[in-house]
């Protein structure tokens, strides 16, 4: 793997969306219990959407097992047995 110089940074950086920073400040002044509700919401989003993909790709699986690969997808731990 070779590292990136400033031009290839550049472009990656030129593709994003702008920060939009008064959503920052609105989430910044929640309380942190409240804060955590749109990440939950975006994971819950991003789970439900990579469920679709295995559905469609793999539609004789039941519904347990599709829910099993996707926690493994998206579980960061790996458990060797």
């Amino acid at each position: 793997m070779t590292e990136m110089d400033y031009s290839e940074i550049k472009k990656i950086v030129d593709g994003l969306a702008p920060v939009d920073w008064l959503q920052i400040e609105l989430l910044r002044n929640l309380p942190l219990e409240r804060r955590i509700i749109p990440s939950l919401r975006a994971r819950e989003f991003a789970m439900a959407a990579y469920r679709g993909t295995l559905k469609e790709r793999y539609p004789g699986l039941s519904r347990s097992e599709l829910n099993m690969k996707v926690l493994a997808h998206f579980t960061p731990v790996r458990m060797e047995l």
